[in-house]
């Protein structure tokens, strides 16, 4: 039987529109980033400035070493968090997804109450800084991310569809200890769920801020999410005041609706790296475990 290679011109037809649909919000903030002010407020977003104006970045550019530094903190903070946060969840979630585990049906049902309810602001505060004592360290960074019902769901069940129990009972037979089970041959075997969720980790530490804002007084700790929230706020205080300083005389402008973009690019960056090398696990760890094969 002869069979048609070809593809569907309407498949190619919907993948470019959908490709471009996902570009050109990124192409439009490049844009309003390079915009002039008063182009701004005359003629609103436009995908092609009447005039470019780089003020947004070099507003930036004089805060250049602390956004560096930033960076780094975001960097440090974001690659520890990651790398225990999956050391972590996959550890419990494969304790979850052992039937012979005795405290199973409990410590599942205490992870599914986390997910529904919280202790509120003021408990999660005092717990950090009245018992942990991590304010104005990275652990106040790290530590409030590392665990969440949600992910530990996803890899027990994973896990559970996907791993077949004989595997395990093979690897007992053969001498294996349960470490050496779970690092030589569960690990291995779930790289496309450890992906997916590990972005969802990266993504989560990355633009963290509120963490930063709780916790953090010591401006050489500040992650750049907080950092660029608190550079824009600054720039909108002093725009109101010179408002109210040359409201007789003269319009005096900062360029806050271009930081505000320029901001997004600097911080967004990263992450565009980093998501096309985890792309293809993505799909296939939230749809393996999620369909009993």
């Amino acid at each position: 039987m002869k069979t048609n290679n070809r593809t569907n011109p309407f498949i190619i037809l919907f993948l470019t529109v959908f490709s471009l649909s996902c570009l050109i919000p990124f192409w439009l903030v490049f844009m309003v980033s390079v915009t002039n002010e008063k182009d701004l407020t005359r003629h609103g977003y436009s995908f092609w400035p009447n005039h470019f104006d780089w003020e947004a970045y070099r507003y930036l550019l004089h805060d250049s070493a602390n956004i560096a530094r930033a960076y780094g903190v975001t960097i440090t903070v974001t690659v520890i968090g990651v790398v225990v946060s999956l050391l972590i969840t996959s550890a419990m979630a494969y304790s979850l997804s052992r039937t012979e585990f005795p405290y199973r049906n409990a410590l599942s049902f205490y992870v599914f109450f986390t997910m529904l309810f919280s202790g509120g602001l003021l408990p999660w505060y005092l717990v950090y800084t009245r018992f942990l004592h991590v304010q104005d360290t990275l652990l106040a960074l790290i530590i409030p991310g590392l665990i969440g019902g949600f992910n530990i769901f996803i890899i027990r069940t994973f896990f559970t569809n996907s791993i077949p129990p004989s595997l395990v009972e093979s690897a007992k037979i053969d001498g294996a200890s349960e470490y050496r089970t779970y690092f030589s041959i569960i690990i291995p075997l779930s790289l496309p769920v450890m992906a997916t969720i590990g972005l969802f980790t990266i993504v989560s530490y990355w633009n963290d801020w509120f963490t930063s804002l709780v916790f953090i007084n010591n401006e050489k700790l500040y992650s750049l999410q907080y950092l660029l929230n608190k550079t824009l706020m600054n720039a909108s205080f002093l725009q109101s005041i010179a408002n109210k300083a040359y409201s007789n005389t003269a319009n005096v402008t900062q360029p806050l609706e271009s930081i505000r973009m320029a901001m997004a690019m600097v911080a967004i960056g990263p992450l565009v790296f980093v998501f096309p090398f985890l792309q293809k696990y993505f799909i296939k760890g939230l749809t393996v475990g999620a369909v009993k094969g």
